[in-house]
This record gives C-alpha cells, sequence and structure tokens, in this order.
C-alpha cells in the first residue's frame, strides 16, 4: 500500500515508518521536522501548507497523521488550534481531493478528561486542556470526512494513553531519569492509577487498522494491566537495581502551591518551567481507560510493561549518578 505517514519523523511515526518499510509498503513521510533516519522519503513541510499536503498525497492510498502540538507549555496557546485543528482541516481536504481513502488519526486519550476510569471509547467526551480540545475537534473533523463517503471512506481514530519508550523524552523518560539521577519526589500518596503503553506495542496495533473495510472505529490504546504511580516507581526501580523505597514524598497542596509560583515564573520570564500547576494535576490525576475494544480486537501485545521498562532503560545512555543506597 502506498501510505503517508504524517508526522512520521518522531518518536512514534519513524517507528512506524520503519515497521511499515518491513512489510514492504511504500511510505513517505511529511513532517516539518527532519527524519533522522528516513530523509530520503521525507516531503520537508508543515501541516498548516494545504498545497504541501495535496503534493505529498498525490498517489496515497492510506494516511497516518501523527503530527501534533502536544507538549503541555506550548506557547503561544493558539497553536494547538492552529496546527491540530487547522492540520485536521487541511489533512481532510487534501485527503478528498487526492482520492485518499483510508485515514488512521491518533488523537488521545486526554479528550476524556482529568481523573478518567476505566474509561470505554462510547463515553462523553471531556477535554479540559487547549491539547485535548484540539484533538476533540480533529476527531470531529475526520469523522465529518469519513461521513461524506461513508461507504467508501476508513477512519481509524487511536486514542492512545501515555506512550513510552527507548529515546522518547517525554514524561515517563523524565520520570525515569529523576529516580534515576535521585532527584524523584512523589507527590501525594501515589495511589493515583496511570494507563500507559509501550511504544512498540502502539506501532503493531497500528499496522493492524490499514486495511479494514470503510467505517469508522475508535479504539483506546493501553498496556494492562494499569498500575498506581507508587508500583510504577518501584518497578522502575527495580530495573534499575535500586533498592524498593518510594523516598521522599509532598503534599498534592504544597506541589500545587510550587506548581503556581513556577507558572508566575514562566509568566514573567516568558520561558518555561520544568513545573507548572497542570503538570501536578494531571501527575495526581487518575487516567485510567479501558482496553475492551482492544481485547475484543484479537490483538495480542508482544511486550509486558515490564519488559517495556527494561527495554527502555537498557537504551539510556550512561548517567552520573550520586548513589547513596
Amino acid at each position: 500500500m502506498r501510505i503517508c505517514v504524517i508526522g512520521g519523523s518522531g518518536f512514534i511515526g519513524s517507528r512506524l515508518v520503519a515497521s511499515l518499510l518491513a512489510q514492504e509498503h511504500e511510505v513517505t513521510i511529511f513532517d516539518r521536522a527532519p527524519s533522522a533516519l528516513f530523509s530520503d522519503r521525507q516531503t520537508l513541510a508543515d501541516v498548516r501548507d494545504l498545497v504541501a499536503l495535496k503534493q505529498a498525497l498525490t498517489g496515497c492510498e492510506c494516511i497516518v497523521q501523527l503530527a501534533a502540538e502536544h507538549r503541555d507549555d506550548v506557547r503561544p496557546a493558539s497553536l494547538y488550534a492552529e496546527v491540530n485543528v487547522g492540520g485536521a482541516e487541511n489533512i481532510a481536504r487534501a485527503a478528498a481531493s487526492k482520492g485518499v481513502r483510508r485515514i488512521v488519526f491518533v488523537s488521545t486519550a486526554a479528550v476524556y478528561g482529568l481523573n478518567a476510569r476505566n474509561t470505554e471509547e462510547s463515553a462523553s467526551l471531556s477535554p479540559v486542556s487547549p491539547y485535548s480540545q484540539s484533538k476533540a475537534r480533529a476527531e470531529a473533523i475526520f469523522s465529518d470526512w469519513q461521513r461524506d463517503e461513508p461507504d467508501q471512506r476508513m477512519l481509524e481514530i487511536l486514542r492512545p494513553v501515555v506512550v513510552f519508550g527507548e529515546g522518547n523524552r517525554g514524561n515517563v523518560h523524565n520520570l525515569i531519569e529523576q529516580i534515576r539521577r535521585r532527584r524523584f519526589v512523589m507527590v501525594g500518596d501515589g495511589r493515583h492509577v496511570k494507563s500507559i503503553a509501550y511504544v512498540e506495542n502502539v506501532v503493531d496495533f497500528m499496522l493492524t487498522r490499514l486495511s479494514l473495510p470503510p467505517g469508522i472505529r475508535i479504539h483506546n490504546y493501553v498496556d494492562t494491566p494499569d498500575y498506581p504511580v507508587r508500583e510504577l516507581v518501584l518497578l522502575i526501580r527495580r530495573e534499575l537495581g535500586l533498592p524498593a523505597e518510594i523516598g521522599y514524598s509532598l503534599p498534592q497542596w504544597l506541589a500545587l502551591l510550587i506548581g503556581y509560583g513556577c507558572d508566575a515564573a514562566a509568566a514573567i520570564s516568558g520561558r518555561a518551567m520544568p513545573i507548572n500547576s497542570d503538570r501536578v494535576r494531571k501527575f495526581c490525576a487518575d487516567t485510567q481507560v479501558a482496553a475492551t475494544a482492544l481485547e475484543q480486537s484479537g490483538f495480542v501485545r508482544r511486550y509486558s510493561i515490564a519488559e517495556g521498562f527494561k527495554r527502555t532503560i537498557a537504551a539510556l545512555p550512561e548517567a552520573p549518578t550520586d548513589r547513596r543506597d
């Protein structure tokens, strides 16, 4: 199949492109960031450029849309709408113009809001952040695209939880590094539950969504079982060869106070801070989605969460530590 991976230079996209090529698909990348691995297959452009999108999608049979503004400290915040919503509008227009009939859209489980507990795909969306709101709007845009030709077009909406793996520099990586460097401080009691996903499993599932018949399908992506944060920390410490202990703990109210102070400092200085109130709230919230539809699809995961952490930690570069235990 001729497949265009929009956002194919990133963490998930690079792995997906490699897997698609291994299956002998004809793959191109559309991304504003240069691809470190597949520069010869890339159109270097932005999803806000409709002309470039149309050119890149000529002859394409399937689109995988991964491109997004996704950090929680993007400034100005209007970029979420410009890139994530405006980009979806452009991709839908370009796909319609070029006769592309298959789209796999990687959304986010954050569309369910904070403190989601065992949320299934049929649940109402309650996005609270500019990022999750933009993803919910993009889902609606792609759904409208499919409904314009319901008997011809296929749309898969994938809502992954936090994805981790080798080479990623997101929240899970930061947690591992804080633990490894003895800088981790638990916020709250650590009983809040976090659904997470290992990148190789996510890519494997995406590969199964490319050749489905017309229609709209929505899947949460989560690797089970779900872990409370305390247990995740202990699992990471075990893989790092550290004692099974949590260490220091900070009350949530105090962490929020510090976060508000960092918010003010960021507003005054114009510089992003490593801590902010949104990150504190997200860390202390339950983020747990149901994997019922995923299990019913018959998909079998290659890796457990523990195996994913083992592979991720093994790939880390050497880091200075001040071991005292």
